[in-house]
Protein backbone atom coordinates (compact mmCIF):
# COMPACT_ATOMS: atom_id res chain seq x y z
CA UNK A 1 0.00 0.00 0.00
CA UNK A 2 1.63 3.52 -0.96
CA UNK A 3 -0.86 5.24 1.72
CA UNK A 4 -0.28 5.26 5.23
CA UNK A 5 -1.67 1.60 6.55
CA UNK A 6 -3.99 3.11 8.97
CA UNK A 7 -5.41 5.54 6.09
CA UNK A 8 -5.66 2.86 3.16
CA UNK A 9 -7.14 0.40 5.18
CA UNK A 10 -10.15 3.03 7.11
CA UNK A 11 -10.57 3.75 3.00
CA UNK A 12 -11.58 0.71 2.63
CA UNK A 13 -14.31 0.01 4.77
CA UNK A 14 -15.46 3.97 3.97
CA UNK A 15 -15.51 2.98 0.14
CA UNK A 16 -18.03 -0.16 1.14
CA UNK A 17 -19.58 2.32 2.90
CA UNK A 18 -20.39 4.91 0.81
CA UNK A 19 -21.16 2.58 -2.13
CA UNK A 20 -24.18 1.39 0.33
CA UNK A 21 -24.96 4.62 0.29
CA UNK A 22 -24.71 4.77 4.19
CA UNK A 23 -23.82 7.57 6.32
CA UNK A 24 -20.48 7.56 8.42
CA UNK A 25 -17.50 9.32 9.62
CA UNK A 26 -14.08 8.81 11.01
CA UNK A 27 -13.61 9.68 14.72
CA UNK A 28 -11.01 8.13 17.39
CA UNK A 29 -7.79 8.73 17.32
CA UNK A 30 -7.12 8.95 13.86
CA UNK A 31 -9.16 12.02 13.46
CA UNK A 32 -7.66 13.73 16.58
CA UNK A 33 -3.77 12.46 14.83
CA UNK A 34 -5.50 14.18 11.10
CA UNK A 35 -6.69 17.32 13.79
CA UNK A 36 -3.98 17.48 16.69
CA UNK A 37 -1.03 15.70 16.96
CA UNK A 38 0.23 12.83 14.90
CA UNK A 39 0.57 9.73 16.46
CA UNK A 40 0.72 5.47 15.93
CA UNK A 41 -2.82 4.29 15.96
CA UNK A 42 -3.41 0.50 16.44
CA UNK A 43 -7.03 0.75 14.85
CA UNK A 44 -8.96 3.63 13.72
CA UNK A 45 -13.43 4.21 14.86
CA UNK A 46 -15.61 4.92 12.07
CA UNK A 47 -19.66 5.94 13.43
CA UNK A 48 -21.61 4.58 10.63
CA UNK A 49 -25.71 5.19 10.35
CA UNK A 50 -25.98 1.06 10.04
CA UNK A 51 -29.01 -0.75 9.74
CA UNK A 52 -30.11 -4.49 9.72
CA UNK A 53 -30.62 -4.43 5.15
CA UNK A 54 -27.06 -2.92 5.84
CA UNK A 55 -25.18 -6.12 7.11
CA UNK A 56 -25.32 -8.63 4.33
CA UNK A 57 -24.33 -6.10 1.45
CA UNK A 58 -21.22 -4.66 3.71
CA UNK A 59 -20.17 -8.69 4.59
CA UNK A 60 -20.23 -8.65 0.97
CA UNK A 61 -18.41 -5.46 0.25
CA UNK A 62 -15.88 -6.51 2.97
CA UNK A 63 -15.55 -10.38 2.61
CA UNK A 64 -12.07 -11.50 1.84
CA UNK A 65 -9.73 -8.49 2.59
CA UNK A 66 -11.50 -8.86 6.24
CA UNK A 67 -11.85 -11.00 9.21
CA UNK A 68 -15.42 -10.32 10.96
CA UNK A 69 -18.36 -12.90 12.40
CA UNK A 70 -21.65 -11.72 10.59
CA UNK A 71 -23.91 -12.99 13.88
CA UNK A 72 -21.96 -10.35 15.89
CA UNK A 73 -22.26 -7.72 13.21
CA UNK A 74 -26.28 -8.47 12.96
CA UNK A 75 -26.52 -8.55 16.77
CA UNK A 76 -24.57 -5.18 16.75
CA UNK A 77 -26.20 -2.78 14.48
CA UNK A 78 -29.91 -4.09 16.12
CA UNK A 79 -28.47 -2.86 19.78
CA UNK A 80 -26.69 0.15 18.05
CA UNK A 81 -23.95 -0.84 19.68
CA UNK A 82 -19.86 -1.84 18.41
CA UNK A 83 -18.17 -4.34 16.04
CA UNK A 84 -14.85 -4.53 14.60
CA UNK A 85 -13.41 -5.33 10.86
CA UNK A 86 -9.61 -6.76 10.79
CA UNK A 87 -7.73 -6.40 7.96
CA UNK A 88 -6.22 -10.34 7.29
CA UNK A 89 -3.09 -8.59 5.28
CA UNK A 90 -1.87 -5.98 8.04
CA UNK A 91 -4.41 -7.37 11.20
CA UNK A 92 -5.11 -3.26 10.96
CA UNK A 93 -8.58 -3.55 13.33
CA UNK A 94 -11.24 -0.78 12.03
CA UNK A 95 -13.67 -0.39 15.53
CA UNK A 96 -17.56 0.48 14.04
CA UNK A 97 -19.81 2.49 15.93
CA UNK A 98 -23.40 2.16 14.97
CA UNK A 99 -24.86 5.33 15.55
CA UNK A 100 -27.46 5.65 18.73
CA UNK A 101 -29.22 8.55 17.00
CA UNK A 102 -29.11 10.74 19.86
CA UNK A 103 -29.25 14.53 19.55
CA UNK A 104 -25.42 15.01 19.52
CA UNK A 105 -24.77 11.95 17.10
CA UNK A 106 -26.78 14.09 14.82
CA UNK A 107 -25.20 17.05 15.31
CA UNK A 108 -21.65 15.05 14.44
CA UNK A 109 -23.42 14.04 11.06
CA UNK A 110 -24.43 17.15 10.03
CA UNK A 111 -20.71 18.87 11.17
CA UNK A 112 -18.52 15.87 9.44
CA UNK A 113 -16.37 17.15 6.44
CA UNK A 114 -14.88 15.56 3.48
CA UNK A 115 -11.03 15.55 3.90
CA UNK A 116 -8.51 14.54 1.60
CA UNK A 117 -6.04 12.00 2.17
CA UNK A 118 -4.50 11.21 -0.90
CA UNK A 119 -4.15 12.45 -4.18
CA UNK A 120 -3.41 10.71 -7.57
CA UNK A 121 -5.96 9.23 -7.34
CA UNK A 122 -7.54 11.64 -5.17
CA UNK A 123 -9.40 9.85 -2.01
CA UNK A 124 -11.30 11.16 0.24
CA UNK A 125 -13.19 10.24 3.56
CA UNK A 126 -16.07 12.09 5.80
CA UNK A 127 -14.08 13.37 9.28
CA UNK A 128 -16.09 14.44 12.32
CA UNK A 129 -14.90 18.09 12.87
CA UNK A 130 -12.52 19.22 15.54
CA UNK A 131 -15.32 19.92 18.18
CA UNK A 132 -17.19 16.60 17.79
CA UNK A 133 -13.77 14.54 17.83
CA UNK A 134 -13.20 16.58 21.41
CA UNK A 135 -16.60 16.19 22.58
CA UNK A 136 -16.45 11.93 21.92
CA UNK A 137 -12.84 11.98 23.37
CA UNK A 138 -14.25 13.78 26.41
CA UNK A 139 -17.05 11.54 26.63
CA UNK A 140 -14.87 8.49 26.23
CA UNK A 141 -12.62 9.66 29.38
CA UNK A 142 -15.04 10.23 31.43
CA UNK A 143 -16.64 6.84 30.84
CA UNK A 144 -12.97 5.47 31.21
CA UNK A 145 -12.65 7.01 34.72
CA UNK A 146 -10.63 9.82 34.01
CA UNK A 147 -7.40 7.93 33.45
CA UNK A 148 -6.32 7.43 30.17
CA UNK A 149 -3.16 9.91 29.69
CA UNK A 150 -3.24 8.98 25.51
CA UNK A 151 -7.26 10.04 25.74
CA UNK A 152 -5.85 13.59 27.50
CA UNK A 153 -3.12 14.08 25.09
CA UNK A 154 -5.37 13.52 22.11
CA UNK A 155 -7.64 16.27 23.48
CA UNK A 156 -4.92 18.84 24.42
CA UNK A 157 -3.52 17.70 20.40
CA UNK A 158 -6.74 18.98 18.75
CA UNK A 159 -7.56 21.93 20.98
CA UNK A 160 -4.15 23.93 20.63
CA UNK A 161 -3.57 22.90 16.93
CA UNK A 162 -7.15 24.12 16.27
CA UNK A 163 -6.79 26.80 18.85
CA UNK A 164 -8.37 29.87 17.11
CA UNK A 165 -10.68 27.52 14.80
CA UNK A 166 -12.64 26.04 17.34
CA UNK A 167 -16.34 26.69 17.64
CA UNK A 168 -16.26 27.78 21.96
CA UNK A 169 -19.58 27.98 21.87
CA UNK A 170 -20.56 24.71 20.37
CA UNK A 171 -18.25 22.99 22.38
CA UNK A 172 -19.35 24.71 25.60
CA UNK A 173 -22.79 23.97 24.56
CA UNK A 174 -22.80 19.93 23.97
CA UNK A 175 -20.12 19.79 26.85
CA UNK A 176 -22.87 21.25 29.38
CA UNK A 177 -25.77 18.48 27.87
CA UNK A 178 -23.15 15.82 27.61
CA UNK A 179 -22.38 16.37 31.04
CA UNK A 180 -18.71 16.70 30.29
CA UNK A 181 -18.14 20.90 30.76
CA UNK A 182 -16.08 20.31 33.66
CA UNK A 183 -13.40 18.28 31.93
CA UNK A 184 -13.34 20.95 28.76
CA UNK A 185 -12.93 23.63 30.61
CA UNK A 186 -9.84 22.00 32.47
CA UNK A 187 -8.71 20.67 29.02
CA UNK A 188 -8.94 24.57 27.59
CA UNK A 189 -7.44 25.90 30.75
CA UNK A 190 -4.23 23.59 30.03
CA UNK A 191 -3.87 23.87 26.67
CA UNK A 192 -3.80 27.67 26.51
CA UNK A 193 -2.42 27.71 30.06
CA UNK A 194 -4.14 31.21 30.60
CA UNK A 195 -7.63 29.61 31.54
CA UNK A 196 -10.51 28.92 29.60
CA UNK A 197 -11.43 32.29 29.10
CA UNK A 198 -11.56 32.91 25.22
Amino acid sequence: MSLPEPIAVTLLVTDALERLEVAYFVGGSLASATQGVARATLDADLVADLRPEHVEPLARLLGGAFYFDIDTIRHEVRRRGSFNVIHLPTMFKVDIFVSKGRPFDRAQFERRALHVLAAEPERSAYFASAEDTTLAKLEWYRKGDEVSDRQWRDIQGVLKAQSDRLDLAYLRRWALQLNVDDLLERALAEAYSTGASR
